[in-house]
């Protein structure tokens, strides 16, 4: 079971965008990185180009770029601080993500 899922919000404890809050977009489990809504903006220069029958011109593309996921801490929904993250199992063998802090159970 992942820390971080999709459509989390996470806060940034490390980097330029520290402090900053925002909704994981995505996660790559396998390369451990994790793309936040809003945080860790970039810029790709496009070249003009044929797309179809029609001229796309050049142009900036602001995208998220992924982050680490030990830059970005999970922000706990009931009591809205960053925290770590526990497990809990139950009687019947569901696995849920618990905050540390509160003790609710976060999904």
């Amino acid at each position: 079971m992942q820390r971080i899922k999709k459509g989390d919000t996470v806060e940034v404890i490390a980097g330029k965008d520290l402090g900053e809050r925002g909704e994981v977009i995505a996660v790559y489990p396998k390369k451990n990185r994790v793309v936040v809504s809003g945080v860790n903006i970039m810029k790709r220069h496009m070249k003009a180009r044929q797309a179809g029958n029609q001229q796309v011109p050049a142009q900036i593309v602001e995208f998220d770029a992924p982050l680490h996921l030990s830059n970005v801490m999970l922000v706990c929904p009931s009591c809205n601080e960053r925290t770590r993250v526990g497990y809990r199992i139950h009687d019947d063998g569901y696995k849920t993500r618990v905050c540390k802090k509160c003790g609710e159970e976060i999904d």
